[in-house]
């Protein structure tokens, strides 16, 4: 690449969704010089498909929640392989995170008294998301966006980056191009923070945008931190899977929040009959009981439809396999069902649920006010990611930051809905905090030409071999259609294994991709690149999943259908070897503090 720009800052920020943007926010409030780089356009991240709500314990709906009961239930969820400090800095500090947001504009539903609106979701103990309609992430978007351009941030749209530098053992910025001309930029940097969300573009049915590629995962592993957890994948039990051009397309757990349920081909509420040991006495064993939950009622339990999503997809897949399923592979999830029990409920219906009304009707040609929706699982989010400090957000690198879905140790082996969102500002907002500190403290140190040098032989390499080489498509499908069938919602030792063989085999045809055409606007070349993302999480995903031999949220297995008492009590690791090799080491979970355990033993 002849041209090359170069730009210092002392705060990078890779991703500009929710966590980046709240990182750049709060990095640019603390004086530093901020670059913000995002890979799509300002305002299309990920986080507008997160449509539920933003998990928080404002305790408007229901005075009996606290940060506590928000504690218990994320621990709970992940099946108490999180970090404890950090599910306990998350709950304490979503509401004024929340409440920030609000005194920047957003617009959230309103009680009748005025105050934000919650509405119930999986897992939680109480009403706690804070929703605008099904549209919440794009609030959240919007907001944070329309807040941060007056902070003088600078933003880098369309810009991909494809190595992070390093001098001796610290960050020292990241080699990129603009996806528009080709260019290459070398950004110089005092910290940065990846923010750049999930993998799962490496599945086949998945809910995430094309961005979704395992970047920042993959940059900090070849840059040398650490990753945690990435086992753990959380499956969506509900997508849309007519007709094909859509299936994966999320559709939100607000509608079972509402009050939509699940049946089979045999018009069955399935979800009745099977409800874990650990949730049976907060869960409703009858319709009626779990309906008045919906409407608010205090006494009530809430429905099995709200039970975590790890074990509803599961179920889902149980009925599928059975023969109970939906014509196209599903089953169906009914909100049509409670106009007999709601004054015009159809309005009602469309009110609470906008996106998804219009969503069914232009994609599908369904009215859900009339008829059912069919839904399956779809790869939706991982758990696991950057291993970072639970306080700064630092990763074991120095100066190298993580926020969001890259990062992991919040939500341990399943996330409940809407801790997404909380997370990123929760989180973002701490990231951008630490990493100003560190950069102004440890100025940006001098880039290592060589380095450069070597990261622009490998992202152009494809066009030495142009198209006598490897499709760089043909190549992501294959991996796509391993992962899914091999390492999917259900695994076992001898697929994992054949799917790391598959994955060796298709990390030699990805060294031999080639392009042809030049540079400018060339999706092919964008592909090649993205391969070695994909890759690097596919195989760390596999590998930890191997050796996770038990049943633990987003992982099942088969073979080891579950829990187990070793198992629970740590966390996989995985590292770059010095041989290049990846290494996954068990570390022990971080223990919970007197107060954390007493928490757990009150809202029990």
């Amino acid at each position: 690449m002849t041209e090359t720009q170069s730009l210092d800052y002392d705060v990078l920020v890779v991703g500009a969704g929710g966590a980046g943007l709240r990182a750049a926010i709060e990095a640019a409030a603390a004086g530093v010089r901020v670059g913000l780089v995002c890979k799509s356009l300002l305002g299309k991240a990920h986080t507008v498909m997160a449509e539920g709500g933003v998990a928080a314990a404002l305790a408007h709906v229901d005075d009996r929640d606290s940060w506590r009961v928000h504690f218990a239930d994320t621990m709970r969820g992940g099946q108490y392989v999180n970090h404890p400090r950090m599910a306990e800095l998350h709950a304490q500090e979503a509401p004024e995170r929340v409440r920030e947001l609000e005194t920047w504009g957003a617009l959230f539903d309103r009680t009748k008294d005025g105050r934000i609106l919650q509405r119930n979701f999986g897992g939680h103990r109480y009403p706690r998301l804070a929703h605008v309609g099904d549209r919440t992430g794009l609030e959240m978007i919007r907001t944070l966006q329309d807040h941060g351009i007056h902070q003088g941030i600078e933003v880098h749209m369309e810009v991909t980056v494809v190595d992070l530098l390093k001098d001796g053992d610290r960050i020292a910025g990241c080699v990129a191009y603009d996806r528009d001309r080709g260019r290459l930029r070398v950004f110089r940097a005092g910290a940065v923070v990846l923010a750049t969300g999930g993998i799962g573009r490496a599945f086949r049915i998945t809910s995430n945008s094309w961005e979704y590629t395992g970047d920042g995962q993959s940059l900090a592993y070849h840059a040398g931190a650490d990753l945690l957890d990435m086992e753990f994948v959380q499956f969506h039990p509900t997508g849309m899977v007519w007709p094909p051009s859509v299936r994966g397309i999320l559709v939100t757990e607000g509608v079972r929040g509402e009050g939509g349920v699940l049946r089979n081909s045999d018009g069955k509420r399935f979800m009745f009959a099977d409800i874990p040991d650990n949730y049976r006495g907060q869960t409703a064993d009858n319709e009626e009981e779990g309906w008045r939950y919906c409407q608010g009622d205090k006494d009530a339990r809430r429905p099995p439809e709200l039970l975590t999503r790890d074990h509803v997809a599961r179920c889902i897949m149980r009925e599928v396999k059975a023969g109970r399923g939906s014509p196209h592979g599903g089953v169906f999830l009914d909100i049509a069902w409670i106009k007999a029990r709601v004054p015009n409920g159809a309005d009602h219906i469309r009110r609470k649920l906008p996106s998804m009304y219009h969503q069914f009707k232009e994609l599908a040609g369904i009215d859900i006010t009339a008829v059912p929706m069919e839904v399956g699982p779809t790869t939706h989010y991982v758990m696991g990611g950057i291993r970072v400090d639970p306080d700064t957000q630092m990763s074991t690198v120095a100066g190298l930051f993580a926020a969001g879905e890259c990062a992991a140790g919040l939500h341990g082996a399943n996330r409940l809905g809407g801790n997404s969102l909380s997370d990123l500002i929760v989180f973002g907002k701490r990231a951008g905090e630490h990493a100003a500190r560190f950069a102004r403290e440890n100025p940006a140190p001098p880039v290592d030409g060589a380095q450069v040098a070597a990261a622009q032989q490998r992202v152009l390499a494809p066009f030495e071999r142009s198209v006598q080489g490897e499709n760089a498509y043909a190549v992501q499908h294959a991996l796509q259609d391993t992962m899914q069938d091999l390492v999917g919602i259900v695994r076992n030792e001898d697929e994992m294994a054949e799917a790391l063989r598959q994955i060796d085999a298709l990390k030699v045809r990805a060294d031999n991709v080639g392009v042809g055409g030049h540079r400018e606007y060339n999706p092919g070349w964008h592909t090649a690149i993205d391969l070695r993302n994909l890759l690097t999480v596919s195989e760390a995903v596999t590998r930890a999943a191997l050796l996770r031999r038990e049943s633990r949220g987003g992982h099942f297995r088969d073979d080891f259908p579950d829990k187990d008492k070793h198992w629970g009590g740590v966390n996989l690791a995985i590292r770059k070897g010095e041989d290049g090799g990846m290494v996954v080491e068990e570390r022990p979970v971080v223990a919970m503090t007197e107060a954390q355990q007493a928490i757990i033993a009150e809202m029990a």
